[in-house]
């Protein structure tokens, strides 16, 4: 996963759970704006979720800032 992606994830959850608290959950779609303005990006992101961690559509952001930062 590129840096940028790993910044953007982080950032957004922790940003969702300032906002939420420890137990809120979201999507990949969540680290990107309704248009689809890089869809590479996107991609990148939906193989890590689905393929590589075989997530469900919605998980809690500590879980995925977790995984994010021990880089898995």
């Amino acid at each position: 996963m590129r840096n940028s992606l790993r910044e953007k994830i982080i950032d957004v959850c922790d940003k969702k759970v300032a906002q939420k608290g420890t137990n809120v959950g979201l999507s990949f779609y969540a680290f990107f704006a309704n248009k689809n303005d890089d869809p590479e990006l996107l991609m990148e992101a939906a193989n890590w979720w689905i393929i590589t961690h075989k997530l469900d559509h919605f998980e809690k952001a500590i879980k995925i800032k977790n995984l994010v930062q021990t880089g898995q």
